[in-house]
């Protein structure tokens, strides 16, 4: 087999927004190296203070390199039909591919990761940079953070890799499109192995163990290997893959289960890399307060943060509607409930007229709706149970295939409880009107 062991020096750490300033190419048959390229690069943008301080590669140094769309065809005639090696593979191989790319060469090969193999043929060791693998194995680094010298150094650890893999993981590695080779440099290869294909929810952590992102799966192992294999050069991405180092799980009985906990984990561990869930919210409620001279009004305004709505809505129509029924049904006063504001004021005294709207108000609460929505269970002989009780969402749990739902109390020991919103209530409304068949109606408690 024929490698290409590549190391690069950049402006940045995101392929989409940085530029190359040196590459080095080392030429290796397996047994031997046969020839090497090395050169810098004009990135034709500033190379930043703290890079060059890293690197030792000014813009002076720079100015009369050749730009990468100079060399471009060089390169890609270095690569193609050999196998892409590196240490933290994933970063050299995504800034080459982005500005082959740029250049009409599309650059599609076999990678492997010497952090990874490293980790695999030499177990036991506290760090696998480069600079402390080299320390551990006397394997001398001419000029660290250099492309060249770099480059030396991973080839002669290369070498040393072959000489030890007794066990062959480098052939496996090889084989097919290994999931291993698109994982985050510090994600162990068993978090992705032992997740299952089922429905749940996945937990990416940083390097302390804090979650930085929930996510929900119908395939739990699927959806996850999908994260980490597509070649999203946004700083955004690759910062985000940065920052992964291990995975967890929950498994859930369904999508809608998933859904819910996603949702509640989201609200409780607010991930820095969440986003769309938390902003969600029905946009508008309906109020009840009393005004100076004494009459309870009804209102529809958009949520207040630190008021308990009655009821809530998506669309301003739909509370607006539910207002003029109570109006109709209650007598209730349409300039104190905003409707019509131009009605005169009313003759009737507060105390009698609030008697009516607490009468709404008490009729409406007992209509909202106490349900509960079952499904498929973690395992075969339980099933799912979602309960909403007065229009609002309880929790949500497991029983037996054989357990009869009946009183609502005794359920509820069964089921854990998980804070209400509306999202989650929009969700279990539109599944009980899609499958009327696993919804069962409850007298509440």
């Amino acid at each position: 087999m024929s490698y290409a062991i590549v190391d690069i020096e950049t402006t940045g750490g995101h392929a989409g927004a940085n530029g190359i300033t040196e590459i080095a190419v080392i030429l290796h048959n397996g047994r031997e190296v046969e020839g090497q390229y090395q050169t810098l690069i004009n990135p034709e943008r500033p190379i930043p203070r703290y890079i060059t301080a890293l690197t030792g590669i000014s813009n002076e140094m720079v100015q009369q390199a050749p730009s990468f769309q100079e060399v471009a065809a060089h390169i890609f005639s270095l690569l193609q039909h050999r196998i892409f090696v590196a240490h933290n593979v994933n970063f050299d191989y995504s800034f080459v591919k982005h500005h082959l790319q740029q250049h009409g060469y599309e650059l599609n090969v076999k990678k492997l990761c010497t952090v990874r193999l490293s980790r695999k043929v030499f177990p036991g060791y506290l760090k696998y940079s480069l600079g402390s693998i080299c320390r551990e194995l006397d394997i001398q680094i001419s000029a660290r953070h250099r492309a060249l010298g770099d480059a030396e150094a991973t080839a002669l650890l290369f070498s040393r890799i072959i000489e030890a893999d007794k066990d062959g993981h480098l052939p496996i590695m090889l084989k097919g499109k290994n999931k291993e080779q698109y994982l985050p440099l510090h994600v162990p290869s068993e978090h992705l192995e032992r997740l299952p294909s089922t429905p749940g929810v996945y937990y990416f952590h940083n390097q302390k163990g804090k979650v930085i992102y929930v996510g929900k799966a119908v395939d739990l192992q699927k959806r996850v290997r999908s994260h980490f294999s597509n070649n999203d050069n946004s700083r955004r991405k690759q910062e985000f893959i940065r920052n992964v180092c291990s995975i967890t799980h929950q498994v859930c009985g369904s999508e809608l289960m998933a859904l819910i906990l996603e949702c509640s984990e989201i609200r409780r561990l607010w991930p820095e890399h969440n986003r769309s869930l938390k902003r969600f919210e029905h946009a508008y409620g309906l109020y009840s307060f009393e005004d100076q001279n004494g009459y309870l009004r009804l209102g529809i305004e958009k949520k207040r943060k630190h008021l308990q709505p009655l009821y809530t809505f998506n669309l301003l129509y739909e509370g607006q509607n539910l207002l003029r029924k109570l109006v109709r049904e209650y007598g209730l006063s349409e300039a104190l409930c905003f409707i019509d504001t131009t009605q005169g004021t009313v003759q009737e005294d507060p105390v009698t007229y609030n008697a009516r709207v607490r009468e709404a108000i008490a009729m409406l609460q007992k209509q909202l709706p106490t349900f509960a929505v079952q499904g498929t269970g973690k395992e075969d002989q339980e099933r799912s149970i979602l309960l909403i009780e007065r229009g609002r969402f309880y929790g949500m749990g497991y029983v037996p295939h054989q357990y009869a739902i009946g009183n609502i109390d005794e359920l509820k020991t069964r089921l854990t409880q998980y804070p209400d919103n509306d999202y989650i209530r929009g969700l279990i409304h539109q599944y009980a009107e899609l499958y009327p068949d696993r919804k069962v109606v409850l007298l509440p408690s």
